[in-house]
């Protein structure tokens, strides 16, 4: 019988399957009725992210999407607007919920390379108060972006910009863990994690990208933050009986996973190092767990097809786009790159020198 490899998925550190351990976790975990507020895992889990986060409270959420809109919703209101970067998850990959179901007025302001939009345009974009225009309540950032981690002086001169304007600032975090680890330089994780968090009022962790949780999300903030979003959660369908089930699969990814975001680091500069040099492929970006690969000649689809038959799945919305996580090892990247190589050395035989065009996939 042939045997059959079981794919290289690349596509999202959102493809982790819960290990063995965590689904121990999770049958052993104590339920109750969270919309009562009374299952003892759920409890424990907000009290344990609000403390890494050093917020007075937080809020468990089935999805980062549903955690950012409550941020959104709970900081403005109905004719608000907030401030958020033109290709940030927020404002184009969320299915425009804080103008659809929040009647938030969504200000997007280009970004540079990092995800950083200029202080210039942002300080531009508050608008004054006049009954002419929205009312600028909100600035939100994203951190890791696009698999930057965002520099401290860039955090601290934009929040403190928007506080300056009287705006409340949040943070979609979802990828928080990876930008800790990767500005920890050998000291604590939770250190990391407040110098990036306590410029924020509000910040959104996703426990089931890079973690390795089935699902689920949680909201930190205030405590009068939290008491609005957690009404909004209600009304957005979020309030779930006996979570404690999906709580206990984050705990156990606080507890386990967090230190070891290091190793898919690791691996995506194993796959960036390797794709280096390679004719007709542009790499881009392997701070953290994200590689993007521009490829030459618009054979990015192509390409994605051939690595597929052979077992390894990538993304092409912007970029070839490779995430590492948990479940891959060193030598499921090594097989990405020499399919990689394979596939770019014969194109490049193919391809005559008097038909090359360049473009970007």
């Amino acid at each position: 019988m042939k045997h059959v490899m079981n794919p290289i998925d690349l596509r999202s550190d959102t493809v982790t399957q819960p290990t063995a351990a965590m689904r121990k976790a999770m049958l052993r975990a104590s339920l109750g009725d969270d919309v009562f507020g009374d299952d003892p895992t759920v409890n424990a889990l907000q009290e344990r992210i609000a403390q890494i986060t050093g917020k007075e409270a937080a809020l468990f959420m089935p999805s980062g999407t549903q955690s950012n809109l409550c941020a959104l919703m709970a900081h403005c209101e109905r004719g608000d607007e907030y401030i958020v970067g033109q290709n940030a998850h927020t404002y184009r990959y969320e299915g425009g919920g804080a103008a659809v179901l929040g009647s938030i007025q969504p200000q997007p302001l280009a970004q540079n390379s990092v995800g950083e939009m200029a202080l210039g345009d942002i300080a531009a974009a508050i608008k004054p108060i006049d009954c002419h225009f929205a009312r600028t309540r909100l600035l939100a950032l994203e951190n890791t972006w696009n698999g930057h981690p965002m520099s401290q002086a860039y955090l601290a001169q934009t929040t403190a910009l928007g506080r300056q304007h009287g705006l409340a600032v949040h943070l979609d975090g979802a990828r928080l863990f990876n930008s800790a680890v990767a500005q920890a330089e050998g000291g604590s994780v939770t250190a990391s994690v407040r110098r990036i968090v306590d410029h924020f009022d509000s910040v959104s962790v996703c426990f089931s990208k890079g973690l390795g949780a089935p699902v689920g999300s949680a909201l930190c903030g205030s405590r009068e933050l939290i008491a609005k979003a957690l009404r909004w959660r209600k009304v957005l369908g979020g309030g779930l009986r006996q979570s404690g089930i999906l709580a206990a699969a984050a705990l156990h990814a606080l507890d386990h996973h967090v230190e070891r975001l290091a190793d898919d680091h690791a691996l995506a500069q194993r796959l960036a190092q390797g794709l280096q040099g390679v004719p007709g492929l542009s790499v881009r970006s392997a701070q953290t767990n994200i590689v993007f690969v521009d490829v030459a000649d618009g054979r990015g689809p192509a390409l994605l097809e051939d690595l597929k038959a052979h077992g390894v799945l990538a993304t092409g919305l912007i970029g070839l786009r490779f995430v590492t996580h948990l479940g891959v090892d060193a030598a499921g990247i090594d097989h990405a790159i020499h399919c990689i190589q394979r596939f770019m050395a014969n194109a490049s035989a193919q391809t005559s020198p008097a038909s090359t065009r360049v473009g970007v996939y």
